[in-house]
């Protein structure tokens, strides 16, 4: 036991070192452990929150000083001065969904805006203008103004419908421009009722989360543990606490494919529906008789390029047929299945063959597109549509009670906010055949505009 003692003081003093020794050598090839705070949310809103712009919105409005001012402008107007303008201002949120700078966000945080901001999570701030929008969706399109080359991080958006009941969802936002807003919760509802593209969306229309919308996030994202864009957030519930609603991607990327056209953004007359999400744009709808259905595309074709260069986004096709495609030929690449091949297309002024002439030969009815801002400055927050100026005595559109003043915004169901689309629709018509109307009609009480809303049929002339 003496030898034993006498001897184990070295060797145990050389094997705690080798212990040592081998624990280190074990513990620096041994990889790291993942960070477990780092799960699906943190990922997805990593990816998503350099997209995530503040949009801050200024607006002129006029004030009220006398009643007597409604007085004074109709009787002594041009010599009468305006009222004086103030300045309000608001603040939202919005995300950028292609790396150009479009961005999306709600229409009541911009609409009647003289000025627009945007600024980035990283500080960076934009000007930003109104490309399109419609208070229907409540969904409205900005584009950063930025140096030419300048591209930025965007959301992509997700397909139609890809939504699962409880999935975890996350809302974010920039409000007020101080940073990044996160809230995490699960899908409890998908929209309730069918779209119906002549309603303003509700309730029923929108995706129900538990995920608090905090005050300012109103038009920033809702996307999935993939940081994919399945909706875009519009209010919180009063009566409810912690229940958020945002609109639809299908609502959204369907409010882009119809606004976000050469014949809204440039009045000519394309004839070929597209759909947003899709990299390369794909073809949903076709118009017979059109540029495009004369150029040999079809439904489902894929547009892959514009004059030899790939086609980014449905924003950079649109952009490059308005700005050439009226004046030579573009050429487009496409691909059918499996086959691809390149077909020229020159789209044409919709005023040259669908004017408001032609409608008033239809119906009777002189009529004029009506601005967002017009309307504005008639009281109402509409997007658009068809001022009627005057009625024809006899016409289909006097036997059915239509009056100077109304506003038709549909026909048959389908939005005319543009005499040619509303031109186009009444020369598909058959002469004898019925055509539904749908109107707002205007009346004052008092310094208050009021609207009311109706529907007449009359038959084509």
């Amino acid at each position: 036991m003496k030898r034993f003692g006498y001897s184990m003081p070295g060797v145990v003093v050389s094997a705690g070192l080798a212990c040592a020794q081998a624990f280190q050598a074990g513990a620096a090839a041994t990889p790291s452990a993942p960070d477990i705070r780092k799960d699906a949310t943190v990922l997805a809103v990593d990816r998503v929150i350099p997209a995530v712009v503040n949009v801050g919105t200024e607006t002129l409005v006029q004030s009220s000083r006398s009643p007597l001012d409604d007085m004074f402008r109709e009787f002594f107007d041009p010599y009468n001065r305006g009222r004086e303008e103030e300045s309000s201002y608001s603040v939202g949120s919005g995300v950028i969904v292609d790396e150009e700078g479009h961005v999306l966000t709600n229409h009541h945080v911009v609409t009647r805006a003289h000025r627009i901001t945007v600024k980035l999570m990283d500080g960076r701030e934009y000007e930003a203008k109104a490309v399109t929008g419609t208070a229907f969706t409540d969904v409205a399109l900005l584009k950063i103004v930025a140096k030419p080359g300048e591209k930025f991080a965007f959301v992509k958006l997700a397909a139609d419908d890809d939504l699962l009941l409880g999935e975890t969802v996350i809302a974010l936002g920039n409000p007020f421009g101080l940073g990044g807003s996160v809230s995490r919760g699960i899908l409890s509802s998908k929209a309730r009722r069918p779209p119906n593209k002549d309603e303003a969306l509700d309730i029923p229309d929108w995706l129900q989360i538990d995920a608090a919308i905090n005050p300012g996030n109103s038009g920033g994202p809702l996307v999935n543990l993939q940081g994919d864009l399945i909706g875009v957030n519009v209010a919180v519930s009063r009566q409810g606490q912690g229940i958020g609603f945002a609109i639809p991607i299908k609502r959204v990327s369907s409010t882009i494919s119809e606004l976000y056209s050469p014949e809204t953004l440039g009045g000519l007359w394309f004839g070929a529906r597209l759909r947003a999400q899709q990299r390369p744009p794909r073809v949903t709808e076709l118009e017979a008789g059109s540029p495009a259905a004369i150029a040999g595309i079809k439904e489902s074709d894929w547009i892959t390029a514009v004059d030899g260069t790939l086609t980014r986004s449905l924003f950079h096709l649109v952009d490059e047929l308005v700005k050439v495609a009226d004046k030579r030929d573009v050429e487009l690449g496409i691909q059918r299945g499996s086959e691809r091949f390149t077909t020229r297309i020159r789209l044409v002024r919709e005023q040259s063959y669908f004017n408001a002439d032609l409608i008033r030969s239809r119906i009777g009815a002189q009529v004029e597109e009506l601005s967002t801002a017009a309307a504005a400055r008639l009281g109402l927050d509409l997007a658009g549509g068809l001022l009627v100026n005057s009625i024809e005595p006899g016409s289909p559109s006097a036997k059915a009670e239509i009056r100077r003043g109304m506003i038709i915004t549909s026909m048959d169901g389908q939005k005319t906010l543009r005499v040619g689309r509303a031109a186009k629709l009444l020369h598909a018509k058959e002469r004898g055949k019925s055509v539904k109307l749908d109107l707002l009609i205007p009346w004052q009480r008092g310094r208050f505009v009021q609207v009311q809303a109706g529907q007449v049929e009359l038959k084509t002339r």
